[in-house]
This record gives structure tokens, sequence and C-alpha cells, in this order.
């Protein structure tokens, strides 16, 4: 038995899967039925979980998504499903947030979108991110 606290835990680590994980292939998007007519769309949840790269440890936070679309619409359900498979991806919070931008414009085309993370304190430290993306 070891006489240093902690000890135990310094080889301790839980499985931990790569970014090549997350499946934007289960979007979804449908038309929206009326093109040239501006609408803010926002979608969010305070359930979103991924784990830090390094140690395997979960990640809370909230997704806030605002989009403008243009033709498409992304489909709620494939969304929560997109979402889920982040669940033990080892990515840090402020990429996270660019990903998900990345592969919901990628999806929909809109005119405009912006993705936020707003992730829990952890050691007395809180994070938000927010990326945008403007069609030119």
């Amino acid at each position: 038995m070891s006489n240093v606290i902690g000890d135990k835990y310094t080889s301790l680590r839980f499985d931990v899967e790569k970014e090549t994980a997350v499946r934007a292939d289960l979007l979804e998007v449908m038309d929206y039925q009326y093109p040239g007519q501006e609408v803010d769309v926002e979608y969010y949840t305070e359930e979103f979980t991924s784990v830090c790269p390094w140690t395997g440890l979960p990640d809370f936070g909230g997704i806030y998504i605002s989009y403008v679309p243009d033709k498409k619409l992304i489909e709620l359900k494939s969304l929560k499903y997109y979402l889920l498979t982040y669940r033990n991806v080892g990515v840090l919070q402020e990429h996270v947030v660019v990903q998900i931008l990345n592969d919901l414009v990628a999806a929909c085309q809109p005119l405009s979108m912006e993705v936020e993370g707003d992730f829990a304190l952890r050691g007395g430290m809180g994070t938000r991110v927010k990326a945008a993306y403007v069609r030119e």
C-alpha cells in the first residue's frame, strides 16, 4: 500500500473515443418552406456531454445553436442523435463548438449560424465558447 494519497489515480484512465467517432452523417435536413423570408431559428440543450481528451473525465454543458436558414432546416431528432455521439469523445471544449458549427453548416447551408457552448465549472473555472458563420 502506498503512503502517498492519490497514487492509485495516476494511472487511472477511462476509454476515450477519437473525434472521428462523431457522426455528422446522422444529421438530416428538411425543406424550409419560406426561402427568402429570414427567420431566426434557435435550438438548445443543457445536457451536452463530451470528455476531457487527457483524463476521460466528463465535460457537461449547454449547447446553443441559432441560425438563419436559406433552403434547409435541421431535423431535430437527427440533431439530438448527432450531439449524443460526442458522449465519449475526447475533445477540447474550444474545439467541440467549432466542430458542431462546421458540421451543421455543411448539413443545412444556412445564411448565418452561431454555436455557443457554455460548459460547467471545473476547478472553479467555467468555459464559454462562441463560433459563427456568415455566408459571403
